[in-house]
């Protein structure tokens, strides 16, 4: 792996694509609320075209039926398209064959949208776990070669510890592979701490999240369109602190955001890939 390598991603998802949360579980519940994709997709890929920078958008199936001009302007300036599932659910709360068909139908829609293959993965809420690791053979035998589904902490929506790594590691799995790009975490107090994206990267001051991103030779970015929205509304019946983790931060984040790209260099996952040494990472076989 080069000895500096930092990832810029971000999920294409509306604003009210919030998980565990009774009020925006189901589609039909979805459809009450006003889009904002187009506006928030477009300062980000504006600020993307100013800084010449190219990143990988994982994108929601549902999103690239409604909004197919969105995924076309993502793709024709040079990003990477990959996938974000169809409909934003977590993986541990689907059968093997509920989450094959929802990953199915999203990589045919964004296949069709883009005329590229898709071969990136990222599962909604980093929800693959040690009890799903059964999703990594059904990725794989979908062509998916790239996969950042990992969060190797403990997390809300159950997180991954036991992978024991933050690196990009190498899953060996039924003769196939899988390249995983986990998040990156940061040691404190003895504790992993998670400081890349969302709510977090709202939350930390620029000087903190400037000197983690100096002293860490792999970032793994997170964002989320309206993780830069302070105009976004407030979504009903959050609890005090999932109102906080969902809007602190937001009038400030986008400054945040050009500040990080104009100040770091940043690469796709795709680039990303080709700058990783996979014969020195480490492997993970999985029966």
């Amino acid at each position: 792996m080069t000895s500096d390598l930092k990832i810029l991603t971000f999920d294409l998802e509306e604003w009210f694509h919030i998980l565990d949360h009774d009020l925006t579980k189901e589609e039909a519940q979805w459809q009450a609320f006003p889009s904002r994709i187009n506006r928030n997709t477009g300062r980000i890929l504006d600020l993307l075209g100013e800084t010449g920078l190219q990143a990988t958008f994982f994108c929601l199936g549902w999103i690239a039926r409604k909004y197919p001009d969105v995924i076309k302007k993502i793709s024709a300036a040079g990003h990477e398209v990959a996938c974000h599932s169809d409909m934003h659910r977590l993986v541990y709360e689907q059968s093997p064959a509920g989450f094959r068909e929802d990953a199915v139908r999203a990589i045919g829609i964004l296949e069709d949208l883009t005329a590229k293959k898709v071969v990136s993965y990222r599962a909604p809420g980093f929800s693959i776990t040690g009890q799903t690791t059964w999703a990594f053979e059904i990725l794989a035998e979908l062509g998916i070669r790239r996969d950042s589904s990992v969060f190797p902490a403990r997390r809300a929506h159950g997180g991954f510890p036991a992978f024991g790594s933050a690196l990009p590691t190498l899953i060996r799995i039924k003769g196939m592979e899988i390249r995983e790009f986990p998040v990156n975490t940061w040691s404190f107090a003895g504790k992993p701490l998670v400081f890349s994206g969302g709510g977090y990267f709202r939350l930390l001051p620029w000087p903190i999240l400037d000197f983690m991103m100096k002293k860490s030779n792999y970032v793994m970015t997170y964002f989320h369109p309206r993780d830069f929205d302070p105009g976004q509304p407030v979504i009903p019946g959050l609890t005090p602190a999932r109102r906080f983790k969902s809007y602190v931060g937001l009038g400030s984040s986008f400054n945040k955001l050009g500040r990080m790209l104009r100040d770091h260099h940043f690469v796709s996952l795709g680039e990303a890939d080709s700058l990783t040494d996979w014969n020195n990472v480490k492997q993970i076989i999985y029966a």
